[in-house]
Order: structure tokens, then C-alpha cells, then sequence
């Protein structure tokens, strides 16, 4: 196991004043690697090519760009978690700790105080280490364009938040670039959901682009997520190997070649002992090999629609990697990377190098704490994914790191492994924020542009204009106006007798990616809130199932998932009521008339929850089942109808679930 500290700037506690003083002359920017020029004299203009022209800063260094010229400040350390299960020093390891139970005597110092400790931030000094470093990132969701919304950068003199714009994959590839070379032995990989829940960019042309894209950055390996299998594995096959879609051909018009990356998939079953793609893949650095294992959540079905999973098992994440285990070990391998789509969650509002949550000892929380204690101690670094969090952590002795969602992080992990045992003598990360103000790349810029000239005719097109803006954002009763009105678009689309007869919908909150801004709504922004392509389903339920449905929202793990009814239908919970036994049954009301639990009403959902997903398998037992139009099709016919430039579609108040002690 290595004496494994994350390498941060951005650290738990607050940067220092000195450090702010750099980052503000740099473009109010707080992290490690920058700018360009030497320490000789040259000019510079950031942090990232400083580093880029001089490798790594020294030992509990950091480059920074002040006044043109690069200069190493020492690196601001992070709190005490008070466990050696949280975050250690971000600067050096511990003196005191041995190097994964091998003896330091033999092993020559790279240039560090540090007792003959090699430093895993710089190139090797001898010949019985070699470095390497592994760029990764997660959640990606083909987000080829720069997204909205800004990065929590750091804490300014006065206290308050330094946040900057961040993401876009033209950028995005000129960080990997950067980085990648300060290091020739470097491994880009991603942590599941590069693709799937994409904008129109890319979601119009089935992904496509965005492996077109990954494949000009220069992506190794990733591991396949939930959403991967949004279109079925078929088409993620597809993904792999190349060709056109079997239905809309290649719409680029110049043919579709796959990645040139690697699929993982080391828990999802085929058959016995087959995968749907490699369990792992293994790399070689001078003598040294390291293993990658990639896998996504054994939860996956639970948030796929059915058919995109059929005729695959997914098995549990710690089983999976502990029996590999030993088939690795007698292949000399000792130094394991695991790249897995699940995640933890942190406190709001924390820099993107914290490890601060509600779990033990003030650590992040979630399903990945678990996940990462249960491995094998023969694990050494585990990067995750899935709940789009930023946080850089030591879990059980392994460097644990996720890098925020659609290209705003990447997160750069330096390892030194040791050529006498082919273990991992140090292990630091660094979440770097992907800043716009570096050249994009050509190349990549040439392929967005002309996804971009395809796209813009219908993307730009003007399906209605809303009042205020409709935002994903939830009240206490789990409402949101973005929700209410997508309920209602599929309450409109499916209410004439021949088209289903629905007499109420539910819209489920993880179906929504986007909020749509006040004015003109066109079809680009309407593609991003409801990216999946969902058609509706209008079915019969009694009113007893009704409830059954509603009380389904809480889950016995402490977990909530709101649905978002249509107007006309209401009613009221308990918050402190048992999970099983919070809704009123006489307040379930459509129309103002209390539902009957032995009457049947129709009922429609997108074909994502009508099959079950989500946990919602109530909607599994309706009857007279009918599919209707895709849900963004019924959005846009809802805002035609309803909203004109003279009279744009006021947001709908937020009184249709009422929430009681």
C-alpha cells in the first residue's frame, strides 16, 4: 500500500493570503499546475504552463505565474482530519511512515528531505523507481460545449468565493495535453457516463461526437457507467467497435470509426465467466506493470430502462475486484487502479480538493465509503463517479477521487512505483479546474464546429417563450416549476380519449438535466432538459396503487426521489410519518376529488419509470398500457400552444404537494 497524501492547492482549510495574492494575478485562479515559461527569466501568463515548460514544482511546492515569471510558493496543507482513515498533509508523507512495508535503506532520495522517501510529484532521481501519472475525470456526459455555471475555485481575503468558469472539451483537451506532458508515462482514463443524458451536440448524433472527441484527446480507458447504457448495450457496442447506427445511419455523412479507447466492464456478465467488455486492462512503465480495473454500480438496472440491460448481470463492486485480485498478483502485478462509476457525497460549497461530508469523521459520505473499504488492500488508488461530486480523499489507505462532472476537473494522480517489488511507493492526486483561458485545441475545435453547423438549424429553433425561468431546483416538497410543467406537457399530450385518456402525470426528477432561461425557449435548450429520449406511457392504476406509487418516493435507506405531479392533482405528506405510511390517502385528489382506491384512473409516465426504474415498480403492475409521443415532442407542442411572444407560459406556483410535519 503506498504512503498515499492527496497534492492539492485547494486544500481543506482556506488558502493562505499569499497564495490568493498569485492565484488573482493569475485570473483569480487557485490551483497547482500552470503557466508557461521558465524559472529563468522567461514570461509567463499562467500557472499551468509553468509547470508545463517545468515539470513538477518540488517537494511541498507549487508553481504559480506572478508578474511573467514562474515562481514556486510552498503548498498550502490542509487540516488535520484526525484519522488516518481522511485527508493527510497535502504536502510531503508522513516522515515517520514506511514506504508499503519496504525499507527505505536501499532506495536512493529524489531530492527530498524526506529520509530516502522517492517524491512522486517529480521525475526519478534513480533507477529503482519510476513515476507515472494517471489523468482522470468522470460523469462527462458528452458535454462537448462549455456548460453553465461556475467552479468553487477558492475563498478570497475577504471571505468570500472565488468561482470561475470552467469545462468546454476544447479546453478540456489542452489541460490533458498539458499535463500529460509533464509525464510520458501517463494513463487518461474516466470513471463511467462519458456519454449518455448528452446535450443535442452530441446526443442528436447518438454520442458519436463525443467519442470522436475523446478520441482526438487522447483517452486510454473508461469505464462504462449507468447511462452507457441508456440506447442498450448493443449500441454501446457500437461505441466500441464502429459503424454506423442502425437506424439513423451515419448523419455526419463521413462514417463512424468507434473508440480507440477501451471499454471496462469488469462486473457486467454476458454469460459465466464472460464480460460485456474487458475486466481490466494492464500497462508497462519501464518493468513495471499496473492493472486498471473498470466497473460501473451493481445498481445499474435500477436506473436503466430494462430493455438496455437485458441478458446482463451486474455483479457487486467489491466481490468483483477482490477476486481479481490474485489473477493480477500472478501476473507480477501490485499496483491496482480501480476506476469505478459510483460515488461519494461532500459538504456543500467545498473546495475542489476537500474530502469534508457527513460520513465518519467529518469524510465524505456515501456509497463509495463503503465501496473502498471493503477492497482489497492490494488496491491502491480508486477513482470514482456517478454523483458528480469534487473531492480528492485517503479512504482506508487509498487515494480516492472523483472530478465533478461534464470536463469542469480533471484529476491529476501522481504515483512512483518501485522496480524491485512493482508496488506503489506514493500516491498523490490534485483536482485540477479545466480554466478556459488556455488555447483550445485545433483539432478538437475543428470537429465541434462542425457538429455545431449541422446542429444550429434545429437547435436554434424557437418553440415558445416562458415568463421566468423554470429551474430544476426543488422546494421542501420535492416541487420544482421545471418539473410541474414537463408534467404537464405529458398531461396535454396524452389527455384526448384516443391518445390515452390520462388523467394525471408524474415526472421523475433525475429525467431532468437543465434549466430553461427566461424569454424564448428553443429546441437546443428543450433538448437539454430532457436529453434521454423517453416516450410516454399512459397506463391504468387504481387509486390504491396511486398511493402505492406516491409512497414509494421515500425509500427505508433514508433516500428521497419526488415525483413531480401535473396540475390538477394534489396532495399532502408527512415528513416525520413512517417511510411506507406518509401520504394521506383522503388528501390524493384530481380535480379537487379524492381518488378512490378501488377506482381506475389513467395515469402516464415517461417509459423510463413506467418500466420500473427508479425504484418506482408499481408502474410495472398498470394495465392497458399505451406509448405515445417522446417527451421532448410533447414539450414542445405544450409551449407552442400555450405561450407567444406577447404572452410567454408563466412558471406554475409550487402548491400541488403540501408537505406537513
Amino acid at each position: 500500500m503506498p504512503q498515499a497524501t492527496p497534492r492539492s492547492s485547494l486544500p481543506g482549510a482556506r488558502p493562505s493570503a499569499f497564495l490568493l495574492a498569485g492565484a488573482f494575478v493569475t485570473g483569480m485562479l487557485l490551483f497547482v499546475h500552470g503557466g508557461c515559461g521558465g524559472g529563468d527569466g522567461d514570461e509567463c501568463r499562467d500557472a499551468i504552463h509553468c509547470r508545463h515548460d517545468n515539470g513538477a514544482p518540488a517537494e511541498g511546492k507549487e508553481w504559480a505565474c506572478e508578474d511573467n515569471r514562474c515562481v514556486q510558493h510552498p503548498a498550502q496543507q490542509p487540516p488535520d482530519a484526525g484519522t488516518d482513515a481522511g485527508m493527510p498533509d497535502a504536502g510531503a508523507p508522513d516522515a515517520g511512515a514506511p514506504d508499503s512495508g519496504t525499507p527505505d535503506a536501499g532506495r536512493p532520495d529524489a531530492g527530498t528531505p524526506d529520509a530516502g522517501r522517492p517524491d512522486a510529484g517529480t521525475p526519478d532521481s534513480g533507477p529503482t523507481t519510476v513515476s507515472m501519472q494517471i489523468l482522470a475525470f468522470n460523469d462527462f456526459h458528452g458535454q462537448l460545449e462549455p456548460p453553465g455555471g461556475q467552479i468553487l475555485a477558492g475563498v478570497a481575503p475577504d471571505g468570500g468565493p472565488v468561482r470561475v468558469n470552467a469545462g468546454g472539451v476544447t479546453y478540456f483537451a489542452r489541460h490533458i495535453a498539458a499535463l500529460r506532458a509533464t509525464n510520458p508515462n501517463t494513463v487518461v482514463v474516466a470513471a463511467g457516463d462519458l456519454i449518455g443524458g448528452s446535450p443535442l451536440l452530441s446526443g442528436l448524433f447518438h454520442d458519436e461526437p463525443t467519442i470522436e472527441a475523446m478520441n482526438l484527446m487522447g483517452l486510454d480507458l473508461v469505464a462504462v457507467g449507468n447511462h452507457e447504457f441508456d440506447e442498450g448495450s448493443t449500441e454501446l457496442l457500437r461505441m466500441q467497435s464502429g459503424g454506423c447506427h442502425p437506424v439513423d445511419g451515419c448523419q455526419d455523412g463521413d462514417g463512424f470509426s468507434g473508440a480507440k479507447f477501451k471499454f471496462l466492464a469488469a462486473n457486467v456478465a454476458t454469460d459465466v465467466d464472460r464480460t460485456l467488455f474487458p475486466r481490466y486492462d494492464v500497462r508497462e512503465f519501464e518493468g513495471v506493470k499496473v492493472a486498471f480495473i473498470g466497473m460501473t454500480l451493481e445498481a445499474t438496472p435500477g436506473s436503466v430502462i430494462p430493455s438496455g440491460v437485458e441478458g446482463l448481470t451486474f455483479k457487486d463492486e467489491v466481490q468483483t475486484v477482490n477476486a481479481l485480485v490474485p489473477e493480477l498478483r500472478q501476473q507480477g502485478i501490485e499496483a491496482i487502479i480501480v476506476v469505478v462509476h459510483q460515488g461519494g457525497i461532500a459538504t456543500p460549497g467545498s473546495l475542489v480538493n476537500d474530502c469534508k461530508g457527513a460520513g465518519s469523521d467529518g469524510l465524505i459520505a456515501g456509497a463509495i465509503v463503503g465501496l473502498v473499504k471493503g477492497l482489497n488492500d492490494a488496491v491502491d488508488v480508486v477513482v470514482s463517479g456517478h454523483t458528480h461530486q469534487a473531492y480528492n480523499c485517503v479512504i482506508d489507505g487509498k487515494v480516492v477521487t472523483s472530478a465533478s462532472s461534464m470536463g469542469q476537473l480533471v484529476t491529476d494522480i501522481d504515483l512512483t512505483l518501485s522496480k524491485a517489488t512493482g508496488d506503489v511507493v506514493t500516491a498523490r492526486a490534485n483536482n485540477v479546474i479545466v480554466t478556459r483561458d488556455v488555447q483550445e485545441v485545433g483539432a478538437v475545435k475543428e470537429l465541434v464546429t462542425k457538429y455545431q453547423e449541422l446542429v444550429t438549424p434545429l437547435a436554434n429553433r424557437v418553440i415558445g417563450w416562458v415568463a421566468q425561468p423554470l429551474r430544476t431546483q426543488s422546494d421542501s416538497a420535492g416541487q420544482s416549476t421545471l418539473g410541474l410543467v414537463i408534467a404537464d406537457s405529458q398531461l396535454e399530450a396524452t389527455k384526448p380519449a384516443n391518445l390515452g385518456g390520462a388523467q394525471v402525470a408524474f415526472m421523475n426528477p433525475g429525467g431532468m438535466r437543465a434549466d430553461i432561461a427566461q424569454g424564448e425557449v428553443t429546441y437546443g435548450e428543450a433538448f437539454s432538459t430532457q436529453p434521454f429520449g423517453n416516450s410516454l406511457i399512459t397506463m391504468t392504476l387504481t387509486g390504491a396503487q396511486i398511493e402505492e406509487v406516491l409512497e414509494l418516493q421515500w425509500r427505508p435507506s433514508g433516500a428521497t426521489l419526488m415525483l413531480l405531479p401535473s396540475a390538477g392533482f394534489t396532495y399532502a405528506f408527512s415528513a416525520s410519518a413512517p417511510v411506507g405510511n406518509r401520504v394521506d390517502p383522503a388528501s390524493i385528489r384530481i380535480n379537487g376529488v379524492t381518488v378512490d382506491p378501488a377506482a381506475n384512473y389513467r395515469v402516464t409516465a415517461n417509459n423510463y419509470i413506467a418500466s420500473g426504474s427508479d425504484g418506482f415498480s408499481v408502474f410495472t403492475e398498470g394495465t392497458n398500457r399505451l406509448t405515445g409521443a417522446m417527451d421532448i415532442d410533447a414539450m414542445e407542442a405544450y409551449l407552442k400552444a400555450r405561450s407567444s411572444a406577447a404572452n410567454p407560459l408563466p412558471a406554475p406556483a409550487l402548491n400541488r404537494v403540501t408537505r406537513l410535519p
